[in-house]
């Protein structure tokens, strides 16, 4: 049997929202039992919605649409933070731990790729350097495997006409 879905008002909604971005060191699963919710249900709540406290800037807005220099200053004051307290500002910002981890990879990766391109170059020089040093070792193994074969003829020769004069 299908229970139906239950229907909530918009200030009730608002108020658990309310309770959940301000929970402090509460859970979310603390908040959804406090407020006889599930907490899936007020986890789709907070997806589709934005926290009500506007006191920062980048509240209203969702994590994706942020700029890249908004990005680079949340990793700048985040950057000491770690455990709770982490959480707690994320919280205070709409974020989650993850994203300023993914945020911190992606702008690690612009700037590898920036770097890339003198790499580029140094590689076409080492390339071009090895190839260079490849065609010299094979004109050496030629000469030195002319120098064997004259040596080794020179020593049959000997031998030949050590032969003939006894």
């Amino acid at each position: 049997m299908i229970t139906p879905k239950k229907q909530y008002s918009d200030e009730f909604r608002e108020q658990a929202l309310a309770k959940v971005y301000k929970r402090g060191k509460r859970t979310i699963q603390d908040i959804a039992d406090e407020s006889n919710l599930s907490i899936h249900t007020l986890k789709n709540w907070m997806k589709s919605s934005t926290p009500t406290d506007t006191s920062s800037p980048n509240v209203s807005k969702r994590p994706q649409d942020w700029l890249p220099e908004e990005r680079l200053l949340a990793l700048h004051e985040s950057h000491g933070i770690s455990g709770e307290a982490l959480n707690a500002w994320c919280r205070q910002r709409g974020l989650f731990a993850h994203q300023l981890a993914q945020w911190k990879s992606d702008f690690c990766a612009v700037t590898s790729a920036r770097s890339g391109g003198n790499d580029s170059q140094t590689l076409r020089t080492l390339k071009a350097e090895n190839q260079r040093l490849e065609r010299e070792l094979n004109r050496k193994d030629k000469a030195l495997a002319e120098a064997a074969a004259l040596l080794i003829l020179q020593k049959k020769v000997r031998a030949l006409l050590a032969g003939e004069v006894e």
